[in-house]
C-alpha cells in the first residue's frame, strides 16, 4: 500500500472541528498535547531496551546479541545461559548489530555504523561488515568500505566469505515501508535503486554482486556446501515487484545462468499469483523449501511450505497442506527434517515438521509461547545450533519486556529469559486475555487488555484495535514509543485486538477468507467479538473506539461507514477509496491477489470496499495520521477522506508528518501521534461521573 503526492498539500495538514464547547487537542501540527498522563506513558515506553539481535554459535555453547544502549545498540556475547556477558567494543552511541557466527564457533560478523564518517540510511550513518575473532583480544577487523545499504548479513558455509544485501549509493532502505524518494524524472524509469545479492572474502575487500544486475533481490541463502545461493527476484522497482517475484538458483561464482525454479504466475494450482519467501536449501541440496502464501507485505511472512528441486523441473508441491497453523520462518534439520515457527492462533509455536517420502508432513509442537519471537533477521526467525538441540532469540509479551530467551528444543521446554534488561518494567496497561468466539463458520481469536487499575464493579469504554496486513496477525509483544494498544489501556480502557478473517494464525484458507471482501466478513468478525467480550465483560457499548494502521487504517475508515457503534476513530495511514488508490500508490502489485483483478479489469469489487462511497453514513469523529512519503497508503488517500468528513460537518482533525513512510522513523513523530490519539479517545469517549 503507497505513493506520492502534492506537497503544498501540507498547508492543509491539520484542521480541528469543535465539539461540544471544547477546543481541538492541539491547534498546530508540530505540537502534542501536554496531558500528564499521557507524559508518564510516554516516558514508561521510552524505557525499555529491546534486542535487535540473537545468535547461537554452532556448538552451542555461547550467545551474541546486540541491544539498545544509549542512543546506539552494542554488541554483548555470553555463555548460553546468559552468563559472563560482556561487551564485544567500547563503542559509544553507533548502532551494532546483524550479528551472525561463523561455522568455527569463534569468529562472529557484524554491522556497525561506528567507522562511518558521514550520514547514512534515514539515521545514523554507513554501515559495513567487522568480524571479531572472539577467542582472541584483537579488536574486530572492518571488512569493508560500503557505500550503500546492507542488509541480511550472513557466513557461506565455509567460512570464506560473508554474504549480504547490497544497494550501492542507496538513497533509502531498501523496504516499502520507508520514506518514498522524490517522484521527479521518468517515473518508473529514473532513480531506480536495485538490490543485489554480494559477497565480501572473509579477509575483507570489495563487495562482488553474485546475481544480476537487472533484478531486485528480496531474500537468499546458501546451500550447504556454499557453492549455490538460492533467491526471490524480480525487475525493479522493488518496492512493487516483491508479489510477482519468483524463486531461482545459481552458482556463487556468477558464471551460471540463473534457474527459474517457481514462477507462480505461470502454475495453475492453489500458489498461483501468490508469493514466495523463505527459499532453504535441503542438507543435500537436491531441494529448496520455501513458504508460499497470499502475504501482504515483504517481511510480513506466513503461507504453506512448498518443496521444489533445486535444479528446476517440476512444480512445487505442498508439504503441509490444510494446517491450522501459519508458518512464518523454518530451517532444515535433517534430509526430511524440518524446525518451523509459526503463528498459532494469536501465539508462537515453534515446532518439528517430518516430512515423509511422499505426502503430507507430520508436525510435532516443540513449544508454544504467548509472546512474539525473533532473532533480527526475518519474521519469526529463530537461531539454532548445529544439532538444532537449543534455539535462541528475544521474546516479548504484554507482561514482559524484551530478553533474550533459550529453548531446549529436545526437551520440549518452554523457552527461559538468560537476560534480565527489562526485569524492572511493570506493564502501565492491564493484563492480557486471549479471546475466541465462532461467527459464520469461523473460529476467530483476538486478545483483550483490560484497562489499568480494573475495578469489575465499574463499566468502561473499549477501543478496538485493528492489526494491518490483511495477512498479519496480533501476537503479544511488550510495546515501545509507537501507537499501539497498551497506552489505551493504560488510559483506562479496554483495548481488544482481533485476528479476523484474513489474519494468520489459522491456516490459510483462513488467510484467504476475505479476498475480494474487505471490509466485510472481517468487520463482522469484529463486531460479533465486541459482542462476545461484553457478554462478559463490564464494557460501556456507548463508549466504543475504533482504531488501526494500515489495513486496520482503511479498517477504521471503511468501519464506521458501516456501523454507528462507534464513538471516536483514529486512522493511521488508512485508504478510503481503493479505486483512486490504485494509481496513487507505489506498490499497486499487491492488490490482484487480494483483489482477483485490476481496478480496470474489474472496478466495482474496489468501489464495494471503498470508504468514500459511504462517506454520507459517517457520523463517528475521527482523527486522521499519515506520514508525508508513505508509498504503500499515500497521504492523498487521508486527505479525500478527511476532506470528506469535513464536508459532512463530522468531527475531524487530519494531521501529516513531514519526511515519514508508512513506518515512522523519527521517534518525536512516534511520540506526537501516539499523544494525538490517546488525546483524541479521551476527549470524544469520556467517562460517565462516577465511573
Amino acid at each position: 500500500m503507497r505513493n506520492t503526492w502534492i506537497a503544498a498539500a501540507m498547508a492543509l495538514a491539520f484542521a480541528g472541528a469543535a465539539h461540544a464547547g471544547k477546543a481541538p487537542a492541539t491547534d498546530k501540527p508540530d505540537q502534542a498535547p501536554t496531558d500528564p498522563r499521557i507524559a508518564a506513558i510516554l516516558e514508561s515506553l521510552g524505557k525499555v531496551r529491546t534486542v535487535q539481535s540473537v545468535a547461537m554459535s554452532p556448538d552451542g555453547n555461547h550467545l551474541a546479541w546486540a541491544v539498545k544502549t544509549g542512543k546506539g545498540t552494542a554488541i554483548e556475547i555470553a555463555d548460553a545461559d546468559g552468563q559472563k556477558a560482556h561487551r564485544l567494543t567500547a563503542t559509544k552511541d553507533c548502532r551494532e548489530g546483524s550479528v551472525a557466527w561463523a561455522a568455527d564457533s569463534r569468529h562472529l560478523a557484524f554491522l556497525s555504523d561506528c567507522a562511518g564518517n558521514k550520514p547514512g540510511i534515514e539515521e545514523g550513518k554507513q554501515n559495513d561488515i567487522y568480524v571479531a575473532d572472539t577467542a582472541g583480544k584483537a579488536a574486530p577487523k572492518r571488512l569493508t568500505q560500503l557505500k550503500g545499504y546492507v542488509s541480511s548479513l550472513s557466513w557461506r558455509p565455509d567460512g570464506k566469505a560473508l554474504g549480504i544485501l547490497y544497494v550501492p549509493n542507496a538513497t533509502r532502505r531498501a523496504s516499502a515501508t520507508a520514506a518514498a524518494g522524490p517522484q521527479v524524472g521518468e517515473i518508473g524509469v529514473d532513480n531506480m535503486e536495485v538490490q543485489q545479492v554480494a559477497m565480501v572474502d572473509a579477509s575483507g575487500g570489495a563487495a562482488r554482486a553474485i546475481t544480476p544486475e537487472g533484478m531486485h533481490v528480496y531474500e537468499y541463502s546458501f546451500s550447504a556446501d556454499g557453492g549455490r545461493i538460492a533467491y526471490v527476484a524480480a525487475p525493479p522497482p522493488g518496492d512493487n515487484n516483491w508479489w510477482v517475484a519468483k524463486l531461482y538458483a545459481t552458482s556463487v561464482n556468477g558464471g551460471d545462468k540463473p534457474v527459474t525454479l517457481v514462477d507462480t504466475n505461470a502454475l495453475s494450482g492453489p500458489l498461483k499469483d501468490l508469493q514466495i519467501a523463505v527459499p532453504r536449501f535441503s542438507p543435500d541440496g537436491s531441494r529448496i523449501a520455501f513458504i508460499g502464501g497470499l502475504m501482504s507485505d515483504q517481511g510480513s511472512t506466513g503461507g504453506d511450505i512448498w518443496t521444489v528441486p533445486s535444479t528446476g523441473g517440476a512444480e512445487p508441491v505442498d508439504v503441509t497442506p490444510g494446517i491450522q497453523t501459519t508458518p512464518a520462518w523454518f530451517a532444515w534439520t535433517g534430509p526430511q527434517n524440518l524446525v518451523v515457527s509459526e503463528a498459532a492462533a494469536g501465539t508462537s509455536r515453534v515446532s518439528s515438521y517430518e516430512l515423509p517420502a511422499q505426502g503430507a508432513a507430520k508436525a510435532t509442537t516443540l513449544f508454544e509461547t504467548p509472546m512474539s519471537l525473533g532473532d533480527g533477521r526475518l519474521s519469526m526467525s529463530i537461531s539454532l545450533d548445529e544439532k538444532a538441540d537449543k534455539a535462541a532469540f528475544a521474546a516479548s509479551s504484554f507482561e514482559q519486556g524484551y530478553e533474550v530467551h533459550v529453548a531446549d528444543l529436545g526437551g520440549h521446554a518452554a523457552p527461559k529469559a538468560v537476560t534480565r534488561f527489562n526485569a524492572g518494567l511493570k506493564p502501565m496497561w492491564g493484563k492480557a486475555e486471549s479471546i475466541t468466539w465462532t461467527n459464520e463458520g469461523h473460529e476467530v481469536q483476538g486478545w483483550l487488555l483490560y484497562p489499568a487499575n480494573y475495578d469489575a464493579k465499574k463499566r468502561y469504554g473499549m477501543i478496538v484495535s485493528i492489526h494491518g496486513g490483511p495477512a498479519a496477525s496480533v501476537l503479544p509483544r511488550w510495546p515501545g514509543v509507537g501507537y499501539g494498544a497498551a497506552p489505551l489501556s493504560a488510559l483506562g480502557y479496554f483495548v481488544f485486538m482481533p485476528n479476523p478473517r484474513g489474519s494468520f494464525g489459522q491456516g490459510e484458507a483462513f488467510v484467504q477468507a476475505n479476498r475480494k471482501d474487505f471490509g466485510y466478513g472481517d468487520l463482522r468478525d469484529v463486531l460479533a467479538g465486541v459482542d462476545a467480550i461484553e457478554k462478559n465483560h463490564p464494557v460501556d457499548d456507548n463508549r466504543l473506539g475504533l482504531t488501526g494502521w494500515s489495513y486496520g487504517g482503511f479498517m477504521t475508515m471503511f468501519g464506521v461507514t458501516q456501523t454507528q457503534r462507534f464513538h471516536a476513530a483514529v486512522a493511521g495511514a488508512g485508504i478510503s477509496n481503493w479505486q483512486s488508490y490504485y494509481g496513487q500508490n507505489l506498490i499497486d502489485q499487491w492488490m490482484k491477489p487480494f483483489f482477483g483483478a485490476s481496478v480496470y479489469d474489474d472496478p466495482n469489487v474496489y468501489a464495494k470496499s471503498s470508504a468514500i462511497n459511504f462517506i454520507k453514513d459517517v457520523k463517528t469523529p475521527t482523527l486522521v495520521v499519515v506520514g508525508e512519503r508513505d508509498a504503500e497508503c499515500p497521504a492523498p488517500q487521508s486527505f479525500e477522506f478527511w476532506h470528506a468528513l469535513r464536508a459532512q460537518g463530522v468531527p475531524t482533525s487530519l494531521v501529516v508528518y513531514p519526511g515519514e513512510g508508512h513506518g515512522f522513523a523519527q521517534e518525536a513523530h512516534r511520540r506526537d501521534v501516539l499523544a494525538r490519539a490517546l488525546a483524541w479517545f479521551d476527549r470524544y469517549l469520556p467517562a460517565d461521573e462516577g465511573h
